[in-house]
């Protein structure tokens, strides 16, 4: 018998108490007690989001709030800008380029962060632009951008700031109201420690006004239908809900608030910088430059002379321990380790232990326990 570890980005490992919350029996959704449920919910996901607006909630993974914001926001034809470092950030791009808008594309290497300062460029380059599309936590890259200042310039504009924060909530710094950020978006399968199959997302009262002028096609992904439905006497969802992963939600945001949202974030900076310690310490380069570092992923260029698919293979079959490689023009140049959500300590140290054997497995010339050495001084420090 082998114990497995599931280190990705996504999905993320389920805490206990979550999976058996959703083992309860069925119970149907237009009922008092799913009301009571949704309700507790609506305001446990404000506190994790930080804002006193409305956070709606759909059965999707992220992509789908990611479509819903360009479906109630935007009309066709309507100049956006959107910011890429990554592969999420060209998802963004692609959605936009799906419905027709006019793209204003500011891309750059996906080792870099995204300027505050090339925004507010395009913004007063073109005072048309009805909605401004970043990636607060690439996924794909590990790479945190600066949505705080972002937020700062994007605010003294008419057009709406639109976050996927979807690797972001839950792991990372991420106050919506505080930081005027419009729209942000979630997905449950990673800092709220849930199984994939729902998304979330946080709509400002700017971006409802911008919502009021849309004309593109929309429909199960309604922002307008989710939060008429929030607003009965009776709260309730516009269509069939996944009811046991809703129940899943309201244990994860228990777990959240007895944690308390400043000590998750503290864990999730610490586990970040144990594992990157960790990593520099066997002689491995770190993928995403200091100023840009997140707490939720760490990706790492694999070293000269391993072969990229074969370490992220042979660590799965051999030792249970499941990491990310990279996408697309960084597939086997990469490999991504995730902590965010259900993580401590010891599953750091545990996959570190697996990348030094399987490393040294693979002939790169590797110290056993060197870089486990270098996490615990940074646990013993925190």
């Amino acid at each position: 018998m082998r114990k497995e570890y599931m280190m990705t980005p996504g999905p993320t490992p389920v805490p206990s108490e979550i999976l058996l919350s959703q083992a309860r029996p069925m119970f149907h959704h237009r009922t008092p007690a799913f009301t009571e449920l949704l309700v507790s919910i609506e305001e446990g996901l404000k506190y994790v989001f930080q804002t006193k607006n409305d956070v709606l909630i759909f059965a999707s993974s992220g992509t789908g709030v990611m479509e819903s914001s360009i479906a109630n926001l935007l009309s066709s034809g309507d100049k956006v800008i959107c910011c890429s470092n990554g592969k999420f950030g060209d998802r963004l791009i692609k959605i936009n380029e799906a419905y027709g808008t006019d793209i204003v594309k500011l891309e750059y290497d996906w080792d870099q962060v995204v300027k505050p300062e090339d925004i507010k460029r395009e913004l007063d380059a073109n005072p048309d632009v009805k909605a401004v599309y970043v990636v607060q936590s690439e996924t794909s890259t590990g790479i945190l951008n600066d949505v705080r200042a972002i937020g700062r310039i994007v605010r003294d504009y008419d057009a709406v700031l639109v976050v996927d924060s979807i690797t972001g909530i839950g792991a990372v710094e991420c106050k919506t109201d505080e930081w005027n950020l419009d729209i942000v978006m979630t997905g449950s399968q990673k800092g709220l420690m849930m199984p994939p199959g729902l998304a979330c997302v946080a709509v400002s009262d700017k971006a409802w006004a911008a919502a009021e002028k849309s004309k593109l096609p929309k429909f199960y992904f309604s922002w307008k239908k989710a939060a008429d439905s929030l607003h009965k006497p009776a709260p309730t969802t516009p269509f069939t809900p996944p009811v046991s992963l809703i129940v899943g939600l309201g244990e994860a945001i228990k777990l959240m608030r007895r944690e308390g949202l400043e000590n998750i974030i503290k864990r999730h900076a610490v586990l970040a910088e144990a594992a990157r310690q960790g990593l520099e310490a066997m002689g491995l380069k770190l993928f995403a430059p200091v100023e840009g570092r997140g707490s939720a992923v760490t990706p790492v260029w694999v070293p000269d002379g391993v072969d990229g698919g074969k370490f992220v293979k042979l660590l799965k079959e051999k030792y249970g321990i499941t990491i990310a490689g990279g996408q697309d023009h960084l597939k086997g140049r990469i490999f991504r380790i995730g902590h965010l959500g259900y993580f401590d300590k010891f599953d750091i140290m545990t996959t570190l232990a697996g990348v030094e054997m399987t490393l040294l497995e693979l002939g790169y010339p590797i110290t056993l326990g060197i870089g486990i050495q270098a996490a615990e001084r940074v646990f013993m420090e925190n």
